[in-house]
């Protein structure tokens, strides 16, 4: 049977538009054999929140993931089904997102009864770091990142709008800073609040109401990167040191490859034991 050109050219679109597809396929399976065997060596359950670009639907499009409703209800969900003497490992690797989904997702890790280490491969920014507030214990990579958790109000710190606000006499302030002021006061006391609720099962109360106002006072900017270092040395109870079995889960979490210009070869050891 011979195959005329716009057959061919058929045959290449239908590869081409189900390629993102079996792709996909094949590294949620390797995913799922992943995770399964670090439960295996660590004994615990392993849930993981991945936020990156991934090639999905038809075309291969990429789309960026935050923290939303849909993952507190999934994560939530995976915690209660969880026996109560079981220990859970949270992988994380999230920009932020919805403080509201943060906060469920962390009140849920705190509520868990046994212990609850929260891995973070590259960076858990914001809504990731008070997650990570609520968790026994933070193991960090030596360049892994937590954030501030500083709450922002249409794309702007609400410190800072308060700030803005206070800057000068309230008869020259526009009206709506004055009401995102308003807006900004509430958030910082919401966050601040949520934040102390889930560091005094492990800190004092006066401690833990000064490392909330820190983390969430506006202190620095929002994607200032908190080292491990650092968070340690405000009192989180961070580890230096990831396993390699979660360094080699976070390599089945590809990035789009055209979008990256990053390259390198496999090390070759021979070939470096002869220069």
């Amino acid at each position: 049977m011979s195959l005329d050109f716009s057959s061919l050219l058929w045959v290449l679109l239908a590869f081409l538009a189900l390629q993102p597809l079996l792709t996909g396929r094949w590294y949620t399976m390797r995913r799922a054999q992943s995770i399964r065997a670090i439960e295996r060596g660590h004994g615990t359950r392993v849930i993981t929140m991945i936020h990156r670009q991934e090639k999905a639907g038809l075309f291969g499009f990429s789309v960026g993931r935050h923290i939303d409703l849909e993952d507190a209800q999934t994560i939530i969900a995976a915690i209660k089904e969880t026996p109560a003497d079981v220990p859970i490992d949270l992988i994380l690797h999230t920009p932020g997102g919805l403080v509201l989904a943060a906060m469920q997702i962390a009140r849920a890790v705190e509520a868990h009864p046994a212990k609850v280490t929260v891995y973070v491969p590259v960076y858990a920014m914001s809504g990731g770091t008070l997650i990570a507030l609520a968790a026994d214990e933070i193991v960090m990579g030596e360049f892994s990142m937590l954030g501030p958790i500083d709450p922002q109000i249409g794309g702007l710190p609400a410190a800072s709008i308060v700030k803005a606000r206070d800057s000068k006499p309230i008869s020259d302030v526009w009206d709506l800073t004055v009401v995102l002021a308003d807006v900004s006061e509430k958030a910082l006391a919401q966050v601040k609040k949520g934040a102390v609720e889930l560091l005094t099962p492990r800190i004092d109360l006066a401690s833990a109401e000064a490392l909330a106002e820190k983390l969430a006072g506006g202190h620095w900017t929002h994607d200032y990167a908190l080292t491990a270092k650092e968070a340690g040395e405000l009192g989180l109870p961070v580890k230096i040191g990831l396993p390699s079995d979660v360094l080699e889960l976070m390599k089945l979490y590809p990035q789009p490859v055209q979008r990256s210009g990053v390259e390198y070869l496999p090390i070759d050891l021979p070939r470096q034991r002869r220069m």
